[in-house]
């Protein structure tokens, strides 16, 4: 039987069991939790509203990493932990996480010290788990490394090492490797409200099921919010006046063509015109250029790049690159949101608002999980987990996934072929196309995708929508949206075959698609200030 049927999964939410974990939220944070959960050996759950890594864990930069800024502000715990798990990441998913090269350019004298100097530091933190030693370049091999850096002015520059991988598909086989645990997963799946006992301590939740609108109630041992940007939503279903924890920060990427950056190396500007740090980083043969941070006051699923971190971010790119940028280079633009937690003295900095995750218990129990980023999901996990048992909700088990395999986990690569995302999986899809030649072909002339992947999703990866294929599965709308919409027709035909649906439900999936797809192809103006606000005042709740 296949496991990740939906059928078989429905089937087990459809007793009055008590679950010893529900996890609300199927984003890194919640799919961490529920991993640890399940390997530990308790009965686990995990809902989801729309699809695995629909919000901010599939806009991320692609990058495992310590991270350098906060090198620079001095959170050495926080550098020093997040090192130490991004060389696990390396080791437990090593299909879709790899060692990354990255340079700084310098156009400074003093430059190449003072980023060796503190890269030295980073390297030191890694320990055993380092990627590679830090070491300043000169200028001739900065230039034969990077083609495309503008020459007048540099001094050279400071190569190390970080980790970069895809973070849906990430998303996707942790979700698989819980299921192989034994937990229960089931995305487009809305919790509509927490039970109570009799002394207000949260047992459970209801659900519908978006597929069917039919109603669950799921009652449980312990309830965990892993919602992301929207924590204060489930945050209020337990009490009304609680105060927002969360504050969006929104982080734009622009997607170009290869040839912007046609070595194998990234380029990291540790220090833009105003503080911010831009990558410009090769990503399945493309290049993501990003990001920004703009601190809003509201959240959408479907968060809208402004005018204004376009052109910072096309503005930054040619003032280090030979290669002109414009608006008509750019394939793809996706937002997301990071969940910081709020500042509670009206500050309005997002650099002092905190990055580390925290871990909150309600009076009635509910804990939520917030912060953090994907490089630290298993980390945020353990330490989640152990403060349920403190709690006194759960027999006490060890984690259990320091050394744990993700789904797909193999280091037989070939990195000139798309299909080694699937890791392990790969000969599956291969065999598919043997059975069925057709599946061997191209969605779209111009991308690499095939319409065996399509197949492999739905029957293997629980995509249940157009969107959750091209958006998550292959990443189409995230390396070319205009060919993503241009596919959407010949993807819907594969999935209505394999889900048994009708004429209706395709053309109701492209009009739902395309909707989405087109904030992602730049126009000539994108959402002005004005319209990103109408935008966010449309709530989609959770």
């Amino acid at each position: 039987m296949n496991l990740y049927n939906r059928e078989a999964l429905l089937q087990q939410i459809d007793s009055p069991d008590k679950w010893d974990v529900l996890i609300i939220g199927g984003g890194a944070t919640g799919l961490g939790v529920a991993l640890d959960s399940a390997v530990r050996g308790y009965r686990t759950l995990l809902l989801e509203q729309v699809d695995y890594a629909k919000g901010t864990s599939s806009r991320s930069t692609k990058l495992v990493h310590g991270g350098v800024r906060y090198l620079a502000q001095g959170d050495l715990g926080l550098v020093k932990e997040a090192l130490y798990e991004r060389g696990l990441m390396l080791q437990n998913a090593p299909h879709l996480v790899k060692n990354q090269s990255f340079i700084i350019p310098n156009y400074k004298w003093w430059g190449g010290i003072f980023y060796t100097l503190g890269l030295k530091v980073y390297d030191l933190l890694a320990g055993r788990l380092s990627l590679g030693k830090s070491i300043p370049i000169d200028r001739k091999e900065t230039l034969d490394r990077i083609g495309t850096l503008k020459p007048e002015k540099l001094k050279g520059g400071v190569l190390y090492h970080d980790g970069q991988f895809d973070d849906s598909r990430l998303a996707v086989n942790i979700a698989q490797t819980c299921i192989e645990k034994g937990a229960t997963l089931l995305n487009h799946f809305q919790v509509t409200q927490l039970t109570k006992d009799g002394e207000g301590i949260v047992n459970g939740v209801v659900a519908m099921d978006k597929e069917t609108n039919k109603e669950y109630v799921l009652p449980a041992k312990v309830v965990i919010n892993a919602t992301g940007v929207f924590t204060d939503q489930i945050l209020k279903m337990d009490n009304k006046d609680a105060k927002n924890m969360v504050r969006p920060s929104q982080g734009i990427h622009l997607v170009l063509d290869k040839s912007f950056l046609p070595g194998e190396d990234a380029i990291m500007i540790p220090k833009t015109n105003d503080g911010r740090v831009l990558f410009l980083v090769p990503w399945h043969n493309r290049v993501l250029v990003g990001t920004t941070d703009t601190v809003l006051d509201d959240h959408s699923l479907e968060p809208i790049a402004l005018d204004k971190e376009i052109d910072f971010i096309i503005e930054t790119a040619n003032s280090y690159l030979s290669k002109r940028v414009g608006r008509e280079d750019v394939l793809s633009i996706f937002a997301g949101l990071r969940p910081l937690a709020a500042p509670q003295d009206g500050s309005e900095k997002t650099k002092e608002i905190s990055r580390s995750h925290k871990i909150l218990i309600s009076n009635s129990h509910l804990l939520t999980i917030t912060g953090g980023k994907w490089t630290t999901y298993r980390k945020m996990a353990e330490d989640t987990m152990e403060k349920a048992i403190k709690l006194g909700k759960l027999p006490k088990k060890e984690c259990a996934t320091t050394h744990l395999p993700i789904h797909g986990a193999t280091q037989e690569l070939d990195p000139t072929d798309h299909l080694s995302v699937y890791g392990s999986d790969r000969k599956a899809i291969l065999e598919l196309i043997e059975k069925s030649p057709k599946l061997g072909e191209k969605l779209h002339p111009k991308m690499e995708f095939l319409c065996a992947e399509v197949v492999w999703a739905v029957r293997n990866e629980m995509a249940r929508t157009v969107e959750d294929v091209l958006a998550r599965r292959v990443r189409a709308l995230f390396l070319d949206a205009q060919a993503s919409i241009d596919m959407a027709p010949k993807v819907a035909e594969i999935m209505a075959l394999e889900l048994n649906r009708d004429q209706a439900w395709q053309q109701k999936q492209l009009a739902d698609y395309n909707a989405i797809a087109i904030h992602y192809v730049l126009q000539e103006s994108v959402a002005s200030d004005k319209q990103q606000k109408i935008n966010l005042k449309t709530k989609i709740s959770n």
